[in-house]
């Protein structure tokens, strides 16, 4: 089994901490989620592995020992920003980079045209890359980072402008490199994606680990969650003077509640049908959102609670 860890990273520009001492593995076998907000250092721990980015401390492992240069011609890396040459036939792109992760002059091209045809753009083969649509781009740059078989794939946003059916293309050959033994490791802000997709997440905020494990573990954890609609109701009125109730979610009226340890979903339900029919009543594991919003909204109150400690100890109070 493959395993890629990343221990006690720190990475600081001036004043700003991009990685706090960052720690977490990447398992074979599975596709891991990596999440958290815009600038939470999710792009610097990817180039850290690459050795694209410089580390004030922590290193990083792949199987128990140091990254070699050889180790990292058998990694695959698709980035955020687009990496393709546009001027190039795509075909022939696919090609050179191959070739310069050692696949042979006779392997090449059959790899290139495999992986074009399992991302649905074989026809493709023969058009600059500047002629595709975004979409058809960005698949292009997932078959740039398999073309050579990589034994880690790790993708930056690789869902960013798909349609329905290149995230279902994608999806497909992420859980089949995992399938295969590899280790996948993608970033994206499209939680409900990950969690169809992914077996395990790891999210981080302010370049620190703030959550991980499997789906199903994070998920089932915590306070339970009521799923309520009242028909004709869409405000949820109802729901936000109950004792031990708070309105997580609010779609149209169809609520997601998160009930307190002393909270009765009896005395729920009755408030549910005092306010008019009641279209829908369960119990719910939490969704990847809401592991999301809690985790890294932890986070940020320590933080504001550290900062209003600090201020007041310094005699300047807080400022609004």
């Amino acid at each position: 089994m493959s395993r890629l860890e990343l221990d006690e990273l720190t990475r600081r520009y001036g004043s700003v901490v991009a990685l706090d001492h960052l720690s977490f593995e990447v398992s074979s076998g599975r596709v891991t989620g990596f999440l958290g907000p815009n600038g939470a250092g999710k792009t610097t721990a990817m180039r850290a592995v690459f050795g694209l980015t410089s580390l004030d401390a922590g290193r990083v492992r792949w199987n128990g020992g140091p990254v070699s240069r050889a180790d990292r011609r058998r990694f695959g890396y698709m980035p955020e920003e687009r990496g393709l040459y546009p001027g190039m036939l795509v075909g022939e792109q696919l090609e050179y980079l191959a070739r310069l992760h050692g696949v042979s002059p006779a392997v090449a091209p059959v790899a290139a045209m495999g992986w074009l045809e399992r991302l649905g753009i074989a026809d493709r083969a023969g058009s600059k890359v500047e002629s595709l649509s975004l979409g058809n781009q960005q698949r292009v740059q997932l078959a740039s980072a398999l073309v050579h078989s990589p034994d880690l794939l790790i993708l930056d946003e690789p869902l960013s402008g798909l349609d329905p059916a290149g995230i279902d293309a994608v999806g497909t050959v992420l859980a089949g490199q995992a399938s295969a033994g590899k280790c996948v490791l993608f970033s994206s802000h499209q939680l409900d994606l990950v969690e169809d997709l992914c077996e395990s997440v790891v999210i981080i905020d302010r370049g620190r680990l703030v959550a991980a494990g499997t789906v199903d573990d994070l998920t089932t954890q915590g306070r339970p969650r009521l799923a309520v609609r009242v028909t004709g109701d869409r405000d949820g009125a109802w729901a936000r003077s109950i004792d031990g109730v708070t309105v997580s979610e609010n779609d149209g009226g169809s609520l997601r509640l998160i009930l307190s340890p002393e909270a009765d979903p009896q005395s729920v339900l009755r408030a549910a049908m005092a306010a008019g029919p009641v279209a829908e009543f369960a119990i719910k594991r939490r969704r990847l959102s809401e592991v999301f919003r809690e985790a890294v909204g932890k986070r940020g109150g320590r933080r504001e609670a550290i900062a209003e400690r600090a201020a007041t100890a310094a005699g300047g109070g807080v400022r609004a």
